[in-house]
């Protein structure tokens, strides 16, 4: 074998910076998804906290499986049951050396399951936090684009993270990526009608770029009305390839390199 086959093979692996195997929807099978994950060249899976119990079951996850990292946070529909009670467990937790980030956190105007001032004192103070620890921050942002920047603006490099399945304009990845945060990418960039997504997907430099299924939500088109897995992985990374016209061997190096240095997984 050649060398440059061999790098080739050896660099297309896939990096899925967002799912939630320790959903209830995985307990039957959740084996074989990570299998599949594997066959298809999906090797290391960030299983993201959105409460204490889910935050706990995706770092107990990451401890069985190799491949498996884990976040803990406090989603914002849930935020309005942030006291400082929860804050020591997710510090107990990110001790860990699995946790690799604080998230998802942030704000959800769309659904507001938690009022807008619960949601912004939970965001804040989680940022916070994760400043204290010095880790990075796994962002929701549903329909609360101004909020977010204002508040992450706060926090100007004093934080870094992920703007998980990105939602905005392309003014706003700019000012996401000015703050120091990455893209990342899920299954509506692969619907028909994602036009402005599609066209952040093909301007934005590969640097700033991460791939995710946000599993088990969110499947790409040509599995839409399927539950999402880690092995759909490719699928949105093929489609971004297309648009960028690079080979999706080459989005899996770059998205896996950044992947490991803004999780600083190992």
């Amino acid at each position: 074998m050649s060398e440059l086959i061999r790098e080739v093979r050896e660099c297309k692996v896939f990096v899925d910076t967002h799912a939630h195997l320790q959903w209830a929807s995985f307990d039957n099978d959740r084996e074989y998804v990570l299998a599949k994950a594997k066959e298809k060249s999906v090797t290391r899976i960030v299983n993201i906290g959105f409460d204490v119990p889910g935050s706990l079951k995706g770092v107990e996850l990451a401890g069985k499986h190799e491949e498996l990292y884990a976040t803990v946070g406090i989603h914002p529909h849930n935020a309005s049951r942030v006291n400082m009670k929860t804050l020591d467990t997710l510090r107990e937790l990110s001790a860990d050396p699995k946790v690799v980030a604080i998230g998802e956190i942030g704000l959800d105007y769309y659904r507001n399951l938690s009022p807008k001032d619960a949601q912004k004192q939970a965001f804040e103070t989680q940022l916070a936090l994760a400043q204290e620890l010095k880790l990075p921050v796994i962002i929701h942002d549903r329909e609360a684009h101004d909020d977010i920047i204002q508040t992450l603006s706060k926090f100007n490099g004093k934080i870094k993270g992920v703007m998980h399945c990105f939602s905005g304009s392309k003014q706003m990845a700019q000012q996401c990526i000015d703050l120091g945060f990455l893209i990342s990418f899920a299954g509506p960039v692969t619907y028909p009608k994602a036009y402005e997504l599609q066209e952040i997907a093909k301007w934005i430099d590969l640097k700033n770029v991460l791939l995710e299924t946000d599993c088990p939500w969110l499947a790409p088109q040509e599995m839409r009305g399927k539950r999402n897995e880690p092995s759909f992985l490719p699928i949105i990374a093929q489609k971004i390839a297309n648009l960028k016209r690079i080979s999706v061997e080459g989005l899996a190096e770059i998205t896996t390199k950044n992947a490991k240095e803004i999780l600083k997984l190992h």
